[in-house]
């Protein structure tokens, strides 16, 4: 049900593409069903009219799957957000040689908003766009780190915490203790927990509008702990400059 001024109809077909996105992309009205508690006329009804508008597409399978016009919708975020901060990333990459990252919790996940890529020919990509596990990458620890122990514990609740490398944090105690140092140090180390052989500072985005992070990862070979003791004082510079960019945007 829609609550305060959320348009019930509204609500529940945004509902449905966000169903339909953690099923891979693609399901059927039984499946929508099961994930969304909704009667099968009121899902049928919400997604004929999300296929007339391109949001959503209908197989010969007669499964849904998400529509192409959703592609220009998040071109047009990703564009949006990336843009003001991209800059700030570039100095950082830079500077500092690596690959810099921007991301922020959406749904439980991190997603990654906005990158630049280091020049060395050795590098980490990530996709903007990508969403991953909070419990196993710098940005996801540093988002999680400005949230209660309560809401972790939920979020984790929810999502569980599979490990990506034998080094993934897979406890949730061991997770808030990670969280205490965290908030403690100012800043959130993933060493090799989602890669292995890579290592990722990250530093929380202050006062930002969402729960936000801002990263800087590499090869451990180069990304060392000393290259972090000289990277770190940039890092919250540079967060603190996106900060205000956000909060003025917002």
């Amino acid at each position: 049900m829609a609550n305060g001024t959320a348009v019930q109809s509204v609500d529940r077909a945004i509902d449905l593409l966000e169903i339909l996105t953690d099923l891979g992309g693609e399901a059927a009205l039984s499946e929508l069903a099961g994930s969304s508690g909704l009667p099968l006329p009121t899902i049928h009804r919400l997604m004929r009219t999300l296929v007339v508008r391109g949001y959503a597409r209908q197989l010969p399978s007669r499964r849904y799957a998400l529509g192409p016009r959703l592609i220009r919708l998040g071109e047009s975020a990703g564009r949006q957000l990336g843009a003001g901060t991209r800059p700030h990333l570039e100095l950082l990459a830079r500077e500092l040689g690596e690959s810099a990252n921007l991301a922020m919790i959406d749904r439980d996940m991190a997603v990654y908003v906005a990158q630049a890529s280091s020049s060395h020919s050795m590098r980490m990509f990530t996709e903007v766009g990508r969403r991953v596990f909070c419990h196993s990458t710098g940005v996801g620890k540093a988002v999680l780190a400005q949230l209660p122990d309560t809401t972790v514990r939920e979020i984790v609740a929810r999502v569980g915490m599979p490990p990506a490398t034998d080094q993934s944090i897979t406890d949730v105690d061991a997770l808030l203790a990670e969280m205490a140092r965290i908030r403690s140090q100012g800043y959130a180390i993933d060493d090799g927990e989602q890669e292995v052989g890579v290592r990722c500072f990250a530093v929380p985005v202050p006062h930002a509008p969402t729960p936000t992070a801002l990263s800087v990862s590499g090869p451990a070979a180069r990304v060392t702990y000393e290259f972090g003791e000289n990277a770190l004082p940039l890092l919250h510079r540079v967060a603190e400059q996106i900060s205000t960019e956000l909060i003025s945007a917002g």
